[in-house]
C-alpha cells in the first residue's frame, strides 16, 4: 500500500498524489477514517475486467445473465417440492 494522504493534504498536493498512484494505490483519509483510493488506471482496469468481463463496451446485464453465470455450488441442493393440496379457508 502507498501512503496515507490525509484529504487536506490530498487536495494541495494533487499533482503528487496522481504521480505517486502510477505507481501503488494511495489511500485519502478523512478525520482518520478511510475516505478514498487513488489507483492507476491499469490497476482499475485490472481490478475491474472481472465485473465487466473482457469486452470492451459492457452491456448492462439481464437478471437472466446474472443467474445464468453465478457460481456453482456443488453441494446446495433445493429440498424436494411438497405436492400437497391448497389448504380451503372459509370467508364466511
Amino acid at each position: 500500500m502507498g501512503k496515507i494522504w490525509p484529504v487536506q493534504d490530498a487536495k494541495a498536493r494533487f499533482s503528487e498524489l496522481i504521480r505517486a498512484a502510477k505507481t501503488e494505490p494511495q489511500k485519502v483519509t478523512l478525520r482518520g477514517e478511510e475516505a478514498a483510493f487513488v489507483l492507476s488506471p491499469e490497476e482499475y482496469h485490472r481490478l475491474t475486467r472481472f465485473v465487466q468481463g473482457p469486452q470492451k463496451t459492457a452491456k448492462p446485464k439481464t437478471l437472466a445473465d446474472v443467474l445464468l453465470n453465478c457460481p456453482v455450488v456443488p453441494e446446495f441442493e433445493l429440498p424436494p417440492r411438497r405436492r400437497e393440496l391448497m389448504r380451503k379457508i372459509d370467508f364466511d
